[in-house]
């Protein structure tokens, strides 16, 4: 019994490590682990991937204050028979026959450029950018449940891997109870029925060892896909506390203007307010300047070539175009509305979120210590129960039943740390503070802004920024 007294009253990561094993100098951090997956989480690659597709939303807008430019050219055959009259002569009016074949051909530019469209442009373009801030909110979303979802996964292996190892001691306690009870019943101081109990708690001991060993095969399979590589060697993980607020009303406070959630909603009522502006702008008039050049050649059989060149203000005015436009405006009245109903709707789940993992967090603070009694009351009541049974005071059922409180003791005090580290992440996810620099973890933070400077001014070209 020295070896599960020396863990009774350990830390949770040390309790963590002492029932896992030995751990190797060089051991997998939880660290480590966090930035594997910050790196190469397909998940999150894929959402990093849709925020670049929304950069593009914002030269799309943009083009409306660019000019417009467009060539044409024609070439053709075309025959003309035409008949001719003068007035008269001694044989009355004069038909003098034209016919004959050419062959019509022009080239030409035109270019157009909006001076004037209701402000729909610079709205699109406005409402575009908010865009592109919503995508990137959306990515600390994913960015936030990946890493818990990591540290959630690597603390799930060390628990699991904890709990299998606590069934192996149980078994062999078990196998070595079995046998001193044989040798007690051959020696006539026990029955059979205490045989039979010891036997059964064996068989207990040895179910209860193959699903903890089923359950670790899930969870290592888990921490593949999440993490990316098999879990090897993992060194103890521990609350992130010293990056939490102080105390509940600041972590609300905290969650309530950080949490990405509530900031993308905030940005979706930008793009909804814009998008009003945009459709109210299709009711005023439009000014556009048109200019035109084009040189042809024998369009006429009597004409070989001519050049043209005109620039024109060309002045739109809608009147009435069906109704559609007022149906669009109220349409938008009504998303914008609902956007600012989603807002409220996040920062209540946000309050909510953060009160219950703040919650969480205490309450685990408080199984551990809990569960660390526990483990040390059952150490104590089973070495008691034994000494009692060797004096005759106790049987063999109340020496199984204590080392079955003793397996439980410790299973609840491996649980009740493992909550504790993943709950002070949780607390962190709810306020909006999970990430890779506030974890100070050791990689590059992925910046979005990169990618959209590198395309917000493009004006032509169909490759990527990275080379597609």
């Amino acid at each position: 019994m020295r070896g599960v007294k020396a863990f009774s009253g350990a830390a949770a990561s040390v309790l963590l490590l002492a029932l896992a094993g030995p751990v190797p100098a060089l051991a997998d951090t939880i660290e480590a682990a966090l930035v594997r997956a910050y790196q190469s989480n397909p998940q999150l690659n894929a959402q990093r991937a849709i925020v670049r597709q929304t950069d593009e939303n914002v030269p799309q807008a943009l083009s409306g204050y660019r000019p417009k430019v467009a060539i044409t050219a024609s070439v053709g055959y075309q025959y003309t028979h035409l008949e001719n009259t003068s007035g008269g002569n001694a044989n009355g009016v004069l038909h003098t026959p034209v016919h004959g074949a050419n062959a019509p051909r022009s080239v030409g530019a035109t270019v157009t450029q909006n001076v004037f469209n209701g402000q729909q442009t610079a709205n699109k373009t406005r409402a575009a950018e908010s865009q592109v801030s919503a995508a990137r909110e959306a990515l600390r979303v994913l960015e936030q449940t990946v890493l818990l979802s990591g540290a959630t996964i690597y603390m799930d292996y060390l628990r699991d891997s904890a709990i299998v190892e606590v069934q192996k001691s149980n078994v062999r306690v078990l196998e070595q109870t079995l046998k001193q009870t044989k040798d007690r019943f051959n020696v006539g101081e026990v029955t059979r029925t205490d045989v039979a109990q010891s036997e059964a708690q064996l068989a207990a001991g040895k179910t209860q060892q193959l699903t903890a060993e089923s359950n670790l095969v899930t969870t290592r399979s888990n921490f593949r896909r999440i993490i990316g590589n098999e879990p090897v060697a993992l060194a103890p993980g521990s609350p992130v506390d010293r990056f939490l607020p102080g105390s509940l009303p600041g972590a609300v406070e905290i969650g309530l203007t950080q949490n990405p959630n509530v900031t993308a909603a905030m940005f979706g009522i930008d793009v909804g307010y814009l998008q009003v502006k945009v459709n109210e702008g299709a009711l005023l008039p439009s000014l556009n300047l048109v200019g035109t050049v084009q040189q042809a050649y024998e369009q006429q059989m009597t004409i070989y070539s001519s050049f043209g060149a005109s620039a024109v203000a060309q002045l739109s005015i809608p009147v009435y175009q069906g109704g559609a436009e007022y149906s669009l405006i109220r349409q938008s009245k009504e998303s914008l509305a609902n956007q600012r109903l989603i807002l409220e709707q996040q920062r209540d789940q946000t309050r909510a979120n953060v009160v219950t993992a703040w919650g969480q967090l205490v309450a685990g603070k408080a199984q551990v210590q809990s569960a660390q009694s526990q483990v040390t009351a059952s150490e104590i009541a089973l070495n008691g129960v034994r000494e009692e049974a060797k004096a005759g005071q106790r049987t063999t059922l109340d020496v199984l039943n204590a080392q079955q409180a003793l397996v439980n003791a410790r299973v609840a005090l491996v649980t009740a740390q493992h909550d504790r580290v993943v709950a002070s992440y949780a607390v962190l996810n709810a306020v909006g503070r999970l990430s890779p620099i506030v974890l100070n973890l050791p990689t590059v933070t992925y910046d979005p802004s990169v990618h959209y400077h590198q395309v917000r001014d493009s004006w032509a070209g169909v490759r990527t920024p990275d080379g597609r």
